[in-house]
């Protein structure tokens, strides 16, 4: 599973946060490893460089084989809040969809 990470204008990814982002999707969707062959993470902040209350915003998108992808997102005071609520809701849609493959 290939994690992509993408951000806007407004933030800078630095190496460690970036290790630390693909190591906890990693974990997060490991069980879904055999499906997904990539996964795109876009963080944007959705008031620029003003401030504002859950601003952050995180996009996740899993590319399933032989599928259309599946996005998610989700809104946070932080960077970290917006990923940690995509992924429990792209957690939610790929095991919706994993488990419809396995019922055909």
């Amino acid at each position: 599973m290939n994690i992509q990470l993408n951000a806007d204008k407004n933030l800078t990814i630095h190496e460690p946060y970036e290790i630390q982002i693909k190591e906890q999707l990693t974990k997060d969707l490991d069980r879904y490893s055999n499906h997904v062959s990539r996964v795109e993470v876009h963080l944007s902040d959705e008031n620029g460089s003003k401030a504002g209350l859950n601003d952050k915003k995180c996009l996740i998108e899993a590319r399933l084989d032989g599928k259309p992808p599946i996005v998610a997102s989700d809104l946070g005071n932080t960077y970290d809040l917006a990923l940690k609520g995509a992924t429990e809701k792209i957690k939610s849609a790929l095991n919706t969809a994993v488990s419809k493959m396995q019922d055909k």
